[in-house]
This record gives structure tokens, C-alpha cells and sequence, in this order.
């Protein structure tokens, strides 16, 4: 959000913590990024180990466990168009803007 505000870029926060997001929400947001399902989850967090998303192959399930366990998302997420990023590192947010 910084990087978007230094920069003053107007943009839409959605949270989605709060909210959740849908199993086609979810599907939207990996096309934009281009990244399978897994890639778009927090690896490292104790959840996904705790409930084996890596033994997982199936996207539908995966996307079906995301949407319901939505922290393990990967954030932040900046979309512009049809692309978007993980603003992780912050310089990736770059990438999609400039």
C-alpha cells in the first residue's frame, strides 16, 4: 500500500480475511498471476502443512481448500487488468505497474 500511495496510484483493498473469497474468485486471481494453485498459498505456514496441501494434486480441491482456510493466501496481491502480482518482494509491484 505504501508503494501505491508514494506513488498515488488509486487502487481498491479488498479484505478478504474478513470477507473470504470464492473457489471462482480464487481461480481468477491465479489466472491473473499465472501461478497454479499451490503457488499461490503460504507454503511455510502452519496450516498447510497441518492439513497436507503438498500431498494435494487436485487444483479444484485445492482451490475448495483455500476458499475455506483464506488466510493461506499469499498476500499481498496487487491486480491491475487482467495480470496481477504477489507484492513480495515490493519490487514485483513494479513489474505490473510501470
Amino acid at each position: 500500500m505504501e508503494i501505491l500511495n508514494d506513488k498515488n496510484i488509486e487502487f481498491k483493498t479488498i479484505e478478504y480475511l474478513k470477507s473470504g473469497l470464492t473457489v471462482n474468485q480464487l481461480k481468477s486471481i491465479a489466472k491473473k498471476l499465472d501461478l497454479p494453485p499451490q503457488d499461490i498459498m503460504r507454503q511455510k505456514d502452519k496450516l498447510y502443512k497441518e492439513l497436507q496441501i503438498e500431498k494435494i494434486t487436485d487444483d479444484d480441491k485445492l482451490f475448495e481448500l483455500l476458499s475455506k482456510n483464506i488466510k493461506l493466501l499469499e498476500r499481498p496481491i496487487i491486480i491491475k487488468d487482467n495480470k496481477a502480482v504477489i507484492g513480495r518482494p515490493p519490487e514485483k509491484i513494479n513489474e505490473l505497474l510501470f
